[in-house]
């Protein structure tokens, strides 16, 4: 079976667990300030792993709950079984399962630890919209291929500022969401990076913007939105591993120019 195969397979697994259990009451493992984790962010990170080790043993996975295998190999899984657990946990049908497979290469992102996302799908089992893309090969949507947006104009444009979750991150989002919401149509702050990013690809948003966000919310989605179209900037973030700021857009919103000086 290919790497995409299996990747789609895993997501559906996965999203099919969450949207069995979805409304009923979750065991919670762990309550942080801005997040909850989880059981079930255990129980579908666990369900994927299986899928990709069964089909490929030599690979390694990075994953929000847990982490296996070489990281230095020439493949990687990146995993997040949940993104928009706070969602879920509130029964606010907006989540997903997002797996991207990425592979050495020496000409990619620095950023990324010199490798390159090949493989990306994103599985919104509430809305049953399987979202997926091949490097070279396009981004799609329930088998229909993807285009990002043609909005050029901020004012006709819906953005996406996301807000991670210490004080420095949350005041620096708020700074560029103060600005940006005087100039854009509409501002959303949906809870699921992986989400904004499909959307992105979709055309349904223009941009997504946040600051400190994990390897695992963006792993599939960047890949999404290069090959809709648009374009994406990522830049480390921090001294946590696996942690960037990130830009992603249709390539054609001018934006920059509206963000406010900070005093």
């Amino acid at each position: 079976m290919s790497f995409l195969e299996i990747a789609k397979q895993s997501a559906q697994k996965a999203g099919k667990l969450l949207r069995e259990h979805f409304g009923q009451n979750q065991l919670v493992n762990e309550v942080e300030t801005h997040d909850i984790k989880l059981q079930m962010d255990v129980d579908c990170q666990r369900l994927i792993e299986s899928c990709i080790l069964d089909a490929f043993p030599d690979h390694s996975i990075v994953g929000e709950e847990e982490s296996h295998g070489n990281e230095k190999g020439e493949y990687r899984w990146v995993v997040d079984p949940l993104d928009g657990t706070v969602n879920y946990t509130y029964a606010i049908p907006h989540f997903c399962v997002s797996v991207a497979l990425q592979r050495r290469n020496p000409g990619a992102r620095t950023a990324l630890g010199g490798y390159e996302s090949i493989v990306g799908v994103i599985y919104d089992p509430m809305r049953d919209e399987l979202f997926w893309a091949e490097k070279g090969k396009g981004a799609y949507l329930n088998g229909k291929r993807l285009t990002v947006s043609p909005r050029a104009k901020i004012s006709e444009a819906i953005l996406s500022v996301g807000f991670a979750k210490t004080e420095e991150t949350i005041n620096e989002g708020l700074h560029y969401y103060k600005s940006l919401v005087k100039a854009a149509r509409k501002i959303r702050t949906m809870g699921s990076a992986a989400l904004d990013l499909a959307y992105v690809a979709a055309g349904r948003m223009d941009m997504y913007l946040e600051f400190k966000v994990r390897l695992w919310d963006i792993g599939a989605g960047i890949l999404l939105v290069e090959e809709a179209g648009g374009t994406v900037e990522v830049r480390a973030a921090g001294t946590l591993p696996h942690m960037f700021e990130t830009m992603a857009s249709n390539g054609k919103i001018q934006w920059r120019e509206h963000v406010e000086k900070s005093e």
